[in-house]
């Protein structure tokens, strides 16, 4: 596999190392940028770690930071870069299920062995491209597997968010989970609940953007039982029927499983609409009328019922506001699509002009090849683009409040109707002249006025 390194990212790691072998402390690169380069892939980042105690660091750096100096722990700058310069250590105990009480000291055996998992405990010295593996990460990474170091529930027993990160990497790397390493799992699966959701987002939002096949990472989280604990609102869309003539590959999960595992470097808005879109058919799941006749189920109101579902769990692992409404205004808008081959000129444009609209788009076009359909929307959204493709989005309103109420309409809510009627009539009528608009829209007050033709204004 071709790999493009950052020469300079490289370079001053070596630098740091280099100046800590002179000064006679060993140096080694360690954890996930080892891991990174025997795999060929790119490290975002290289982490160094030494006999060198956090004091002797900072002695040897003219620009430091010590972040973690009680878990010998230090940030160095060299060229455009900070490192973890990190003091061999073993950990003293765990309480809080996330951090040791203590650390204490040690050689670099013990410091890979206190780590989480084999693939990250690998070491490599940078002055001679050795790797140093006490812990068998080598084989692991032959075999694409992620095994816990050690006995895995005592790895998951001190940092209970090792379990999320265990089906993070199996996901993201396209690796599977040690099978004794996956059953700790399950037996300790309730235990996530006591970490901070902040840091089950994090771990939730690589899983979904990151991974080849976000859908088989969410299947990985239902098969370790940690699916139901972090995102019960997902868990129930297991077992939940679809009618089969619209969605022959099978239930809730399964559909929503499918577009997880369409989609290609998503951003975070899509990856949680598309994970979030269906969330409100578990409880609006109903046998009804079919429209040519018998029954068939149905879903009345899911997309509004999954945009509550979806604000809920958005709120709840913390997400920033300008996420949640994204993600809230795709997942209540998305059976919309659906009326746009028949939709009205100036409807659609307004649809277009959202600043949700790309994402509502893909997530539409997911949702069709998911379910065998052509997303026959997105052709008539790809007709009026191209011709409006020379236009502004939504060009600015010809027609103002004033306007109407110098008309003889009442000050209220039907200034706002005509305002929204005559700028429809602006999108609907490209080149438009405003004294054209005004006149329009004074022979339908006048005829609204009269009791006729208010229908047709506001349609």
């Amino acid at each position: 596999m071709t790999t493009h390194r950052k020469p300079d990212l490289e370079a001053a790691a070596r630098g740091i190392c280099a100046r800590l072998a002179a000064a006679g402390y060993r140096a080694l690169w360690a954890g996930g940028c080892v891991r990174d380069r025997l795999m060929g892939r790119e490290p975002k980042d290289i982490d160094i770690a030494t006999h060198a105690t956090p004091d002797q660091v900072s002695a040897l750096f003219p620009r430091t930071k010590g972040v973690g100096k009680s878990f010998g722990v230090v940030l160095v700058e060299a060229g455009d870069h900070w490192f973890e310069v990190a003091t061999f250590r073993r950990d003293l105990g765990y309480e809080d299920g996330r951090r040791p009480v203590a650390v204490e000291f040690a050689e670099e055996r013990a410091d890979a062995l206190r780590r989480d998992f084999t693939i990250n405990g690998i070491f490599l010295d940078p002055a001679t491209d050795q790797v140093l593996d006490y812990v068998g990460g080598r084989a692991d990474l032959r075999a694409r597997r992620v095994r816990a170091i050690g006995d895995p529930r005592d790895r998951f027993a001190e940092d209970y968010l090792r379990m999320l990160r265990a089906v993070r990497f199996a996901s993201v790397l396209d690796f599977r989970l040690d099978p004794a390493t996956a059953d700790a799992i399950r037996e300790q699966a309730h235990r996530i609940r006591k970490i901070a959701h902040e840091r089950v987002r994090d771990e939730l939002l690589r899983i979904l953007t990151a991974s080849p096949k976000a859908g088989a990472g969410v299947l990985l989280l239902r098969d370790t039982g940690l699916l139901a604990e972090i995102l019960p609102e997902v868990a129930a869309m297991e077992g939940v029927a679809q009618p089969p003539e619209f969605h022959p590959e099978g239930d809730v999960l399964a559909h929503t499983v499918g577009m997880l595992d369409g989609m290609r470097e998503p951003t975070v808005e899509l990856a949680l609409a598309v994970l979030l879109h269906d969330a409100g058919k578990p409880e609006t799941a109903r046998v009804g009328p079919a429209a040519g006749g018998g029954t068939r189920i149905r879903f009345d109101g899911h997309d509004a019922a999954g945009a509550a579902v979806a604000e809920r769990v958005l709120r709840r692992l913390k997400l920033p506001l300008r996420v949640i409404e994204h993600v809230t205004a795709c997942v209540a808008g998305h059976m919309r699509f659906l009326n746009v081959p028949a939709m009205r000129p100036a409807k659609l444009r307004r649809m277009m002009a959202a600043p949700t609209f790309a994402t509502e788009a893909e997530l539409h076009r997911l949702d069709c090849l998911s379910s065998g359909r052509k997303p026959v929307a997105l052709e008539v959204v790809a007709e009026v683009r191209e011709a409006w493709e020379h236009e502004k989005a939504l060009p600015r309103a010809l027609v103002r409040g004033d306007d109407v109420l110098a008309m003889g309409v009442t000050p209220g809510p039907d200034v706002g109707r005509w305002v929204r009627a005559a700028f429809d009539r602006q999108l609907e009528s490209p080149g438009a002249a405003r004294k054209d608009l005004l006149r329009w829209l004074a022979d339908e007050v006048r005829a609204a006025a009269g009791g006729r033709g208010s229908d047709r204004a506001r349609r």
